[in-house]
């Protein structure tokens, strides 16, 4: 019997850039070596995302195809907004940490409007910030952990007074290269400028999950609302618990 994780891949015609197909790999990697099967759905512009999704991935993207797509992304805060109320995590790279906040003005002045379900605004800049990137995070509560990555990109994102960054900047750009932040996290959602691609470089997160709840997977009990069950696979709903962390950890829905 096989668990199902059900991972909803926004835009991935578009916000494709700089490796970010690497982290679908990624995580279909290490869940299969899991014995768990990674279930990808591709949402493009005017398709809903698929019903109890576990995890929503945006990648980056160029100005170009950020235009093209910012106008759907906008009308969808609620769609992700319920989705993350209803357990989900959710990771965002690069151009799609940028418009998952308010908005994004390009180099021409163009606003693009943004789904508003991170804390912050991105503006961009005279000139990109390209190079490694170094920052001190706390994935789990007491854990100071240094994360390397690669960033590329010509935004400054400013984040608003009280929103927790991912993590702090050792040595790089991270979100404007003058706050010392890097990316933003609210909750279940995670957004991030490093590339790398990003799951293997970020410790923990999310497939630290699998891990975690291996042993809870196999005492698990299928109910109606929660998981459908057939000869071969079992689809079962997971909920990011969000307790202090990036990595966080899972737990079935409906448990404490």
């Amino acid at each position: 019997m096989t668990t199902r994780i059900r991972l909803c891949h926004l835009y991935p015609d578009q916000l494709n850039i700089y490796a970010d197909r690497g982290n679908i790999a990624v995580l279909r990697s290490r869940a299969e070596r899991r014995g768990y099967e990674l279930e990808m759905i591709g949402v493009g512009v005017g398709e809903a995302l698929a019903p109890e999704c576990d995890l929503i991935y945006l990648g980056g993207g160029q100005d170009r195809e950020q235009a093209l797509i910012a106008p759907d992304l906008a009308r969808r805060t609620e769609e992700i907004s319920a989705a993350l109320e209803d357990g989900a995590a959710l990771l965002a790279v690069c151009g799609g940490y940028q418009l998952l906040g308010r908005g994004y003005r390009d180099r021409t002045g163009v606003e693009m409007p943004g789904a508003g379900v991170l804390p912050l605004e991105t503006v961009a800049g005279e000139g990109r910030m390209i190079g490694d990137v170094s920052i001190e995070c706390e994935l789990d509560p007491g854990e100071m952990l240094t994360v390397v990555g690669f960033e590329n990109h010509g935004g400054r994102t400013l984040l608003d007074s009280g929103a927790v960054p991912l993590g702090r900047v050792v040595s790089g750009f991270g979100n404007d290269g003058e706050s010392g932040f890097e990316g933003c996290r609210l909750g279940k959602a995670i957004g991030t400028y490093l590339h790398g691609p990003s799951c293997p470089v970020i410790p923990g997160w999310p497939t630290g999950c699998l891990d975690r709840r291996s042993r809870a997977l196999s005492a698990s009990r299928p109910s109606s609302r929660n998981s459908t069950t057939n000869s071969s696979t079992r689809r079962t709903r997971w909920r990011w618990d969000g307790r202090g962390s990036a990595a966080g950890s899972f737990a079935r829905r409906g448990s404490s």
